[in-house]
C-alpha cells in the first residue's frame, strides 16, 4: 500500500464513519511507513480535511456537477489531487496528477480525475480558480476560501465582525508551530533553547509565559532532544497562561476537575516546584494513565489522577482547596487550526454546552478556601461558553469576585482574559480567574 493508497483509505474511513483524523493516523495502517512516508500521510490527511470545502468548491466549478453527485471515493480521490496541486509545493504538479489517477478504480473514474486535475493546474497557473463573488456574499466567499462552513463563518462574524473573523480563519490555516511548556524542575528554559538549537531547530522565547518555547513548524514532540528525560511537555501559550494565573505556591492543594491530558496539572506542579498536592481528577478512567505516564516522565510526584465526574465533586475536599483549575470540555472554536474535525461540527449541537460548563464550575467552587483561587477555561471563543459562563456565575455566587492577572504584556479584564490567534499566534483560548472572598 502506498502512502496515497493510505490517505484515501483514511479519508474514506473519516467521512463514512465520522471517525477522528487521529485516530485514523494511530491505526495500524500508518505503522507501516517510514518516518518520512508517516509525515507525507499526515499532511495529506490533515489538509484533504481541513480544505475540504475549498477543493470540493473546485470540483464542482470545474467539473459542472453537484458535488453530492460525485461518489464519496471519486471525491476524495479529488480532494487528495487538489491538496497536492494547491497546497503542498514539495509535490511537482505532474506526480501530483500521475499519482493521483493512479487511484482510480476504472478508466471512467481515471479520466474524470484526470480531466479535473489538468484543468485546476491551468487555472491555478493563471491564477483564475474560482471563488464565489466577494461582494456579493462575503460570507459564502469566505466560507469556500478559507473552508469553513457557512454558519460557523456567519456566527464568529456576529461576533467579531467580518474584518476580523476574516483574519482569524486565516490564522487558523495558517498557524503550524509547536508550542512546548519546559520542565524547569530539571532544565531551564535557555539550556532547553539551547539543545533545541544544538538539533537544528529555531526556537522563541514566548511573550506569556517564562516557561514556553515555540518551535516555527509542526514536529513530534518524541523526536525533540529531552523528550525521554522529561525536559518539556507540549502546551499551547495559552494554555501556560492558566498556570501564570494560579500562581500554585508550595504547600498548596490543587484539584484539576478536568485534567486528562494533564497538561494543566503539570504546569501548575512545575509552577509550585513540585511540593503542591495536586488532585487530577478526570471522567474517563481510560485517559487516566495519560495523566499517570506524563507526570513520570516529567517525574512529577505532586500529581494524583483519580478517576471523578466533574458535576459530582468530592465532599472530603470541600472548603480545603487552595487552588482549582475548571477547564470545562467546549466547541473547541479556538482550536480549529490543529484539529480539522472540529470546523465541520454543528452549531446545534454546541447550543447545550454552557449549560453542563456552568454545572461543572457550580460544582466545582464546593472545594475552595476562602481566598482560594478558581481558574475558568475553555479553547473556545464564544460568549456564551466564556464571558455568559462566568457573568452568571458571579451573579449567583456573590461570595466570589474576579480577581485580576497578567500574562506577559497582556492584563486581564475584569478577571477574564480571551486569546485570539490572529493577535497573540496562540490557540484561540479563554481564562477567568474568580477568588472565593468569604
Amino acid at each position: 500500500m502506498t502512502v496515497r493508497e493510505a490517505a484515501l483509505r483514511l479519508l474514506c474511513e473519516y467521512e463514512s464513519s465520522g471517525k477522528y483524523v487521529n485516530l485514523s493516523l494511530s491505526s495500524h495502517i500508518a505503522d507501516r511507513f517510514t518516518k518520512e512516508e508517516r509525515s507525507f500521510l499526515t499532511v495529506l490527511l490533515y489538509t484533504s480535511v481541513e480544505r475540504k470545502l475549498t477543493y470540493d468548491y473546485y470540483i464542482s466549478a470545474i467539473g459542472k456537477r453537484s458535488i453530492d453527485s460525485v461518489d464519496m471515493y471519486t471525491r476524495n480521490i479529488l480532494r487528495l489531487g487538489f491538496c497536492q496541486i494547491l497546497s503542498l509545493e514539495a509535490v511537482p504538479p505532474f506526480a501530483a496528477v500521475n499519482e493521483t489517477v493512479k487511484l482510480a478504480r476504472n478508466k471512467g473514474e481515471a479520466g474524470f480525475v484526470n480531466g479535473i486535475l489538468r484543468a485546476a493546474l491551468r487555472l491555478k497557473e493563471n491564477n483564475s480558480l474560482p471563488l464565489p463573488d466577494r461582494e456579493k456574499s462575503f460570507h459564502r466567499y469566505l466560507s469556500v476560501r478559507e473552508s469553513f462552513p457557512l454558519p460557523l463563518v456567519r456566527l464568529l462574524s456576529e461576533k467579531f465582525g467580518d474584518s476580523e473573523t476574516e483574519q482569524m480563519l486565516r490564522a487558523f490555516n495558517e498557524k503550524r508551530t509547536t508550542t512546548l511548556t519546559v520542565n524547569t524542575l530539571k532544565i531551564s528554559t535557555e539550556e532547553y533553547i539551547s539543545l533545541l538549537e544544538e538539533a537544528g531547530f529555531k526556537p522563541e522565547r514566548s511573550e506569556i509565559s517564562e516557561r514556553a518555547v515555540l518551535l516555527p513548524e509542526s514536529v513530534s514532540p518524541k523526536n525533540l532532544a529531552g523528550y525521554e528525560e522529561g525536559y518539556f511537555f507540549v502546551q499551547d501559550e495559552a494554555c501556560s497562561a492558566l498556570a501564570e494565573a494560579l500562581n500554585a505556591s508550595e504547600g498548596d492543594e490543587i484539584v484539576d476537575t478536568c485534567s486528562a491530558p494533564g497538561g494543566k496539572a503539570f504546569a501548575a506542579a512545575i509552577f509550585s516546584g513540585d511540593r503542591a498536592k495536586i488532585h487530577a481528577f478526570d471522567i474517563h478512567e481510560s485517559k487516566l494513565s495519560l495523566i499517570e505516564s506524563g507526570a513520570k516522565r516529567l517525574g512529577l510526584s505532586s500529581v494524583i489522577a483519580k478517576q471523578r465526574d466533574a458535576t459530582s465533586p468530592d465532599g472530603e475536599l470541600f472548603g480545603k482547596i487552595d487552588g482549582v483549575i475548571c477547564d470545562v470540555p467546549c466547541s473547541g472554536l479556538g482550536v480549529l487550526g490543529k484539529k480539522p474535525d472540529l470546523r465541520y461540527k454543528s452549531i446545534e449541537s454546541i447550543k447545550d454546552l454552557p449549560e453542563i460548563q456552568y454545572s461543572i464550575l457550580s460544582a466545582s467552587k464546593k472545594y475552595l478556601k476562602v481566598g482560594g483561587r478558581l481558574v475558568y477555561s475553555t479553547c473556545t471563543l464564544l460568549d456564551a461558553e466564556n464571558e455568559a459562563v462566568v457573568r452568571r456565575f458571579l451573579d449567583e455566587n456573590p461570595d466570589f469576585a474576579p480577581a485580576e492577572f497578567e500574562a506577559g504584556k497582556m492584563k486581564s479584564n475584569n478577571g477574564m482574559m480571551t486569546f485570539l490567534p490572529h493577535k497573540t499566534g496562540t490557540d484561540g483560548f479563554f481564562i477567568a480567574l474568580l477568588e472565593r472572598k468569604r
